[in-house]
């Protein structure tokens, strides 16, 4: 109303019937969980985590340990979802982009590295981000209270 943006405008709920919102839940638990727990050592030395000398600014540096790990836990929750898939999002295709631009190839074959976890994890953020967290979610408890 009045150009704001509510949840429901975003994310219809009755767009979401009950085996679909039960599916989000379990997507959603499993990958923010996955997200958080690669985060949280980031999260801990927030600006250092990617080592000295490496040409990316700090904000963006402490905003990609910020998005893993408090936006891994806002995924599983299913709280501000579109915020926390979004930034998710930018962090797995900055990490799969840079997989990428040193060689390595989807799947590795043995020791080194791969852009497949990455990968997995963009899709899954554009995904939440395009279809929402379902009604099993803070956001859809919280938007049934605010009607």
């Amino acid at each position: 109303h009045g150009g704001s943006m509510n949840f429901n405008s975003w994310y219809p709920l009755e767009a979401h019937g009950k085996r679909l919102s039960l599916s989000l839940l379990l997507i959603r638990l499993i990958f923010g969980l996955a997200m958080a727990y690669h985060g949280w050592p980031k999260f801990q030395n927030m600006t250092t985590w990617m080592g000295p000398d490496t040409g990316i600014p700090t904000i963006f540096i402490a905003l990609a340990a910020i998005a893993e790990f408090l936006g891994g836990i806002a995924i599983a929750l299913g709280a501000l979802t579109p915020i926390a898939a979004f930034g998710n999002a930018c962090t797995m295709l900055v990490a799969a982009l840079f997989h990428i631009s040193k060689g390595d190839p989807f799947v590795s074959k043995g020791a080194g590295g791969s852009w497949e976890l990455a990968g997995v994890y963009l899709v899954l953020s554009i995904a939440i981000l395009l279809i929402g967290p379902g009604r099993f979610s803070v956001d859809a408890l919280l938007t049934k209270k605010w009607r």
